[in-house]
């Protein structure tokens, strides 16, 4: 591993740029990174929204302002992606895109539908929903993170607490399940300041994740406003985001990182409490992939080839062809499953490396690019 200043970096990092497919499919990641190009939420903050008092707009008014500027977004993007348009040459606005996606956050934090559990609660003034958060985001550690996939690295990572899912056999079940509040307390301007310090300090790009970003969307979309740094974007979720979430992510996320767990909705609702899975999920995937570069991840589980692995496996090279795949072995039996292993025998293993190796051969015959990222 090469050291640069007091990080060690992974060899890997740099090779797989080597990769016709890997700088092709991640063409305007790696622009940002290496900051040729402006990040989306910098675009976002030089489209005019040509109003004044957003807070006297009615969330239907903003909705309509939102899809207004999202065309004028593209032009921009456009331009600057195809004709090298240079931003710096530019005004902006004093009240922006990304003001009036702040403004509309807000309000739906008051009625929240962050996520596709549409819980409806006002969590601006404290309600809890599934996720059991209220208004305050809890970040429970940041730092460049070196085992992510090799585009990645160093990754500026900001693991929130809390989450929308409860996976039986989630590695993180501290953060997401058992301690979600433990975390450090930030505001958006508190949030800016630690992906600025990320940044300076050499991340490639900010990596929300946690437990789960999507619960944590106003602080986010917030901070970009504090945030004058060039760094990508980078949503690592496990993707049951709402339409309206999707939405505001659109002109945001340079890079998307899902998970794509299960294949049918009973593994779903058995293993993560979650109704409506593939539904929603595939859904998403589609919706990121038709607005930015991605990296799916597929976590192999024991005995769930068949149900899970082969119909993801298949779907991804049908819907989202140019998708890099991460084809995870990591599972472990970990938090409930380790704990109850004789609720759930069929995943109290790791999977063996049969179970490896037909993944990988079904990813190779459908034309799945996995190789530079698993």
């Amino acid at each position: 591993m090469e050291k640069i200043g007091l990080w060690f970096v992974r060899p890997d990092s740099y090779t797989v740029w080597s990769y016709e497919e890997v700088c092709e499919r991640l063409s305007w990641y790696k622009s940002v990174m290496e900051d040729k190009k402006p990040a989306k939420f910098i675009i976002c903050k030089h489209v005019d929204a040509d109003e004044k008092n957003l807070s006297s707009m009615t969330l239907s008014e903003l909705w309509r302002k939102h899809d207004e500027l999202s065309k004028a977004f593209d032009e921009l993007w456009h331009a600057v992606k195809e004709e090298d348009l240079d931003l710096t040459k530019l005004k902006k606005p004093e009240v922006s895109f990304l003001h009036v996606k702040v403004a509309i956050v807000y309000k739906l934090l008051e009625n929240c539908c962050f996520c596709e559990h549409r819980c409806g609660v006002n969590r601006a003034k404290g309600q809890r929903g599934f996720c059991r958060l209220g208004k305050t985001a809890y970040v429970h550690s940041w730092f460049h993170h070196l085992g992510e996939e090799a585009p990645l690295v160093p990754s500026g990572t900001i693991f929130y607490g809390s989450c929308n899912f409860r996976c039986a056999f989630c590695q993180n079940w501290d953060i997401s399940q058992e301690n979600p509040f433990a975390g450090e307390e930030v505001d958006a301007r508190r949030l800016a300041r630690i992906q600025e310090k990320l940044r300076r300090t050499g991340a490639r790009n900010i990596n929300h994740v946690g437990g789960e970003p999507t619960p944590n969307l106003h602080i986010i979309l917030e901070s970009l406003l504090y945030l004058d740094i060039n760094v990508p974007q980078l949503w690592n979720s496990n993707f049951y985001c709402s339409t309206e979430t999707m939405k505001l992510l659109r002109e945001i996320i340079d890079i998307w990182l899902p998970d794509f767990k299960y294949g049918n909705d009973k593994c779903a609702e058995r293993l993560s409490g979650i109704k409506n899975y593939w539904e929603v999920v595939t859904r998403n995937h589609k919706l990121a992939y038709e607005c930015g570069d991605m990296i799916i991840r597929h976590l192999v589980m024991p005995n769930h080839l068949d149900c899970c692995t082969e119909p993801i496996l298949k779907w991804i090279s049908s819907n989202t062809p140019r998708a890099l795949v991460n084809i995870m072995e990591q599972y472990r039996p970990e938090y409930l499953v380790a704990r109850h292993p004789e609720k759930f025998p069929e995943i109290y293993r790791r999977p063996y490396a049969e179970e490896m190796k037909r993944a990988y051969s079904l990813a190779e015959k459908l034309g799945i690019v996995y190789e530079p990222v698993s």
